[in-house]
């Protein structure tokens, strides 16, 4: 394992590729697979208070996005990874459009992904409130599983898998263990679970994973410890890459493959939305590992791009590009006496990193679903 160092080019329609020098003439055409449901995102922020029956309040913000697994697509592309989804979209103008955004605009792969006659799309409505956030949510399974959708998984560096709808019947091979036995790195993430069970056995398919990123309160739970830290070395003797989040307190690791442990505080920025955050932080350490970088280099990077996102709204469309990293280590970097010094040692190796010149901006979310007139060429001069 080493440090984060500089391997990237720029594409011919102006976006970052950060793994263009380590791409070897027999690497897979995919960086990383995802699949799981589709939504579409309404976002208000900006609330005096929370709504109570019997009222009505005023957002200050508001923001509309593909969501759901989209925020993953997303971050992972905006951030170089090529990125395939699998997904059911609906047949409708909701759908029409995340379809849009995601390929046109996103340059997510979807060939893999199909939209479904007589299936809406499913919403949620998410409020941010002091520092949190809550959601309403309404949708029907689409007609065909994941496994149907995917079939024989192309090949792909990482993956990116649900644990709880990991579990698979006897007698049948899921695609998640088809993609690792062709050596496809898998990384699991999990849930809330509203039962409060928190089943042990969940974790029996860590087996085959490569990656776990809970949180700590997931952490805990599955494991049945007390804290982070124990936590965090019960999942370890599970995982070669043991990953354990927790929130204003950073973030810890342990990589069995390279013997290393890291821990890194998270930064101190002004949230006004965490809608999509752990998936902004998942898709960065998927990108620093699929590159090869120090643990400590992964877990500070994933925070950076977490910390980024929770200054947007808009769930999927706040995750930011290599141009919100590069203006924040430049104006970081620059900041005399205003930031803590540690601050800017730990994020030296982005020196290596950034695009040493402009690239593409990247799209924010707008209050209300931009129609497909909104995206027609998507020249870097359009976005903001």
């Amino acid at each position: 394992m080493v440090s984060a160092a500089s391997t990237g080019e720029a594409l011919a329609d102006g976006r970052w590729d950060p793994l263009a020098g380590v791409r070897a003439a027999d690497s897979p055409d995919l960086d990383v697979l995802l699949t799981g449901s589709v939504f579409l995102d309404l976002v208000f922020t900006g609330l005096a208070d929370v709504p109570t029956p019997g009222t009505e309040i005023w957002a200050d913000g508001m923001g509309s996005s593909p969501g759901g697994i989209c925020n993953l697509a997303v971050a992972t592309s905006r951030l170089g990874l090529r990125t395939g989804l699998a997904a059911g979209f609906g047949a409708d103008v909701y759908g029409d459009w995340c379809w849009d955004v995601l390929s046109r605009q996103e340059h997510v792969d979807l060939s893999l992904s199909r939209q479904f006659a007589d299936t809406h799309s499913a919403v949620t409505v998410s409020v941010a409130h002091s520092g949190d956030r809550s959601m309403i949510t309404h949708g029907h399974p689409v007609p065909m599983s994941a496994d149907e959708l995917i079939g024989t998984p192309p090949a792909s560096a990482a993956a990116i898998a649900e644990l709880s709808l990991m579990t698979h019947d006897a007698g049948t091979e899921p695609w998640w263990l088809q993609a690792a036995a062709q050596g496809t790195k898998v990384f699991a993430d999990v849930g809330w679970d509203p039962t409060g069970a928190w089943d042990t056995a969940t974790l029996d398919a860590l087996g085959s994973c490569h990656a776990f990123m809970p949180n700590q309160v997931e952490a805990m739970a599955y494991t049945r410890t007390d804290s982070p830290q124990a936590a965090l070395h019960a999942l370890a003797d599970r995982v070669p890459l043991a990953v354990v989040t927790c929130g204003a307190d950073g973030a810890m690791a342990i990589d069995a493959s390279t013997g290393e442990q890291a821990h890194v505080p998270a930064l101190s920025v002004l949230a006004i939305d965490p809608t999509g955050a752990g998936d902004v932080f998942g898709a960065a350490l998927v990108l620093g590992s699929v590159a090869g970088w120090s643990l400590g280099d992964r877990l500070a990077f994933s925070a950076l791009c977490s910390a980024l996102a929770v200054q947007q709204f808009g769930g999927s469309l706040s995750a930011p590009g290599w141009g919100d990293i590069s203006d924040w280590w430049t104006v970081t970097k620059a900041s005399v006496g205003g930031v803590d010094p540690d601050v800017v040692d730990r994020y030296r190796f982005l020196d290596t990193l950034v695009p040493p010149f402009p690239v593409r901006m990247v799209r924010r979310a707008h209050a209300t679903i931009a129609t497909q007139s909104d995206l027609p060429e998507l020249h870097p001069a359009t976005l903001s």
